[in-house]
């Protein structure tokens, strides 16, 4: 591919991170044109195409993919298309990137990656914390040697408001929808990979998903296999906003990353001293890392380079949610070969 032409994309799904990507590709991303959208709510989709000037839209994904100018496609619909849409984008030649997760079924990502390894195109998951600065420059402190060994993480990942509980029902559960995130992270900023994970939980916040068979609170211990040790903490609801932090301590010390606040206005009196809330929600929070991810993705593209975050990656977090749920049902650690292994 000549460096200096765009790179012509079409985005699947036109839902909350659907019109986030199309905003960024739009306004913020130059070395991509992007020329379709497709979704079911053609109204939507129609609404978007003129906002951001894209001439083409369609309620078929196949006809997108059908088209040979383009040659990179955001897969952003929902989770139980990631699959069919991946595997069918790839036949066709295009580039991918996917959402997480692939698929909850660990049988049919395998077959998906062996698709995409077989067509020769890239392919980048969608975690998109590892492109926050803030952790980045965390990973970057373990890397370096900056704390020593790393010896403890902690992460703390707790959303603002439980979500409907339609989608309870059919998201795989929090730690398949939620945590799924904050194993990912994990794995990257330790760089390592999990033996062993145990899990507890309740239901704290709503009883409703308890009923829908799920939790809304949950502690996760992870065994790492060079030693380390790792908790997560989750809640379906911070009344103060999106709380999204980490902390690793290591031999020769500390790294934090703490919540970005609205403003840095303090209110100081005789009461006390009173601050702005975080971000309300994931896409206040991680609007920049959004599009940092979006980049990088087309630079793989452009420089013919691996993916930051690779099939391997998006299928990992999805093993660690199978052991978290075992775990939390059967009351014991649970090994992630004992997944691997279908026992």
């Amino acid at each position: 591919m000549n460096k200096r032409s765009k790179i012509s994309v079409g985005v699947i799904g036109a839902g909350r991170i659907g019109q986030l990507h199309i905003e960024h590709l739009a306004q913020n991303i130059p070395e991509a044109e992007l020329v379709a959208i497709c979704s079911l709510n053609r109204a939507r989709t129609e609404t978007l195409a003129n906002q951001f000037n894209v001439p083409k839209v369609t309620n078929d994904y196949t006809v997108l993919l059908a088209d040979a100018q383009i040659e990179a496609v955001l897969v952003a619909a929902p989770t139980n298309t990631h699959v069919e849409m991946s595997q069918a984008a790839a036949k066709a030649g295009k580039h991918i990137f996917c959402e997480k997760p692939i698929s909850l079924d660990l049988e049919q990502i395998d077959e998906t990656l062996a698709i995409v390894e077989k067509a020769g195109v890239k392919f980048q998951v969608g975690f998109n914390r590892r492109f926050d600065a803030s952790f980045g420059r965390v990973r970057e402190a373990i890397a370096s040697g900056e704390i020593g060994e790393p010896h403890i993480l902690r992460i703390t990942s707790r959303d603002p408001a439980p979500p409907p509980i339609e989608y309870v029902k059919v998201s795989g559960g929090i730690f398949l929808d939620m945590t799924i995130h904050d194993f990912d992270m994990a794995r990257y900023l330790i760089g390592d990979e999990v033996v062993e994970i145990y899990a507890t939980g309740g239901v704290r916040v709503d009883a409703q998903i308890g009923e829908a068979g799920d939790i809304d609170t949950a502690v996760i211990t992870l065994k790492f296999r060079n030693g380390v040790i790792a908790t997560i903490d989750n809640s379906r609801e911070a009344v103060y906003g999106y709380d999204q932090r980490v902390e690793v301590f290591g031999s020769k010390g500390m790294v934090t990353a703490a919540n970005p606040l609205t403003d840095t206005v303090a209110f100081s009196g005789s009461e006390g001293t009173r601050a702005a809330l975080p971000p309300y929600f994931f896409v206040e929070r991680y609007k920049a890392a959004f599009l940092m991810e979006l980049r990088a993705f087309f630079a793989c593209i452009r420089e013919d380079t691996p993916p930051l975050v690779t099939g391997k990656d998006g299928r990992a977090p999805v093993v660690m949610g199978f052991a978290a749920m075992r775990s939390l049902r059967e009351n014991r650690p649970v090994l992630l070969s004992e997944i691997e292994k279908g026992c």
